[in-house]
């Protein structure tokens, strides 16, 4: 994802972080045991252009509909601005798939910060726009899977590789975190609550193509990986 300097300010969500998603308090608690997102609510969410659009858009794939994005040397993400209580659904679950990865690049360097898949936790620590910390969880083309390293524009978001080297390329992943204990070894503190979630692909820096899909994204107090399409 590009530098901040290149993005477009639209509200409050100017002082959107390059790489962490600088969301708002909105809603109070959500009262749930599970909290889930269809693929056609993440296509409604907002839109966050850093370079361009990623096309996404709804497809059947495996019997079901999921959320297909696009890019092509693009970057902008979906995201979701509401209160999540780690408390009661402290897991996010999520299916993913890629078509291809970006070989070559150096993924901790401003030039190489493009991920064909990525899903996004932000909470805020502050009131104002850049006190925000995020875990970006991410499709590693180059690095080993279980890797972290701070993001190269911002040290307030910290990017955790779950798939790397080797991983299935043209398959469904399943993944669940129990995203306390990420912020907790990441950034130190093991948050009660969350303030907004997203997901990216992007290809901006780079000017390379990919594709993913996206399903059963959801927070939830299980940690049991969620069933992919087709399985």
């Amino acid at each position: 994802m590009r530098d901040q300097r290149r993005v477009r300010p639209t509200s409050a969500l100017s002082g959107l972080l390059v790489a962490g998603l600088a969301l708002s308090v909105l809603a109070g608690p959500l009262q749930a045991a599970e909290i889930s997102f269809s693929p056609s609510e993440i296509l409604g969410w907002s839109t966050r252009d850093f370079d361009g659009e990623t096309d996404y858009r709804l497809v059947e794939l495996d019997g079901e509909q999921v959320l297909r994005a696009q890019a092509r040397g693009q970057a902008s993400a979906k995201y979701l601005e509401q209160e999540i209580d780690l408390d009661r659904t402290p897991y996010l679950h999520w299916c993913w798939r890629v078509s291809s990865i970006y070989p070559g690049l150096v993924e901790t360097t401003k030039g190489g910060d493009d991920y064909p898949a990525r899903v996004y936790v932000a909470r805020k620590t502050g009131w104002l726009p850049f006190q925000v910390q995020s875990v970006n969880y991410v499709w590693s083309s180059n690095q080993a899977a279980g890797s972290s390293w701070p993001n190269a524009f911002t040290d307030r978001a910290q990017l955790l590789a779950l798939e790397g080297k080797g991983a299935p390329v043209g398959q469904w992943v399943a993944e669940v975190r129990d995203v306390r204990e990420d912020f907790g070894r990441l950034f130190g503190e093991r948050p009660a609550r969350l303030n907004g979630v997203a997901l990216m692909t992007d290809g901006d820096n780079a000017g390379g193509d990919a594709t993913a899909w996206y399903a059963r994204l959801a927070f939830s107090d299980s940690p049991a990986p969620p069933r992919c399409p087709g399985q």
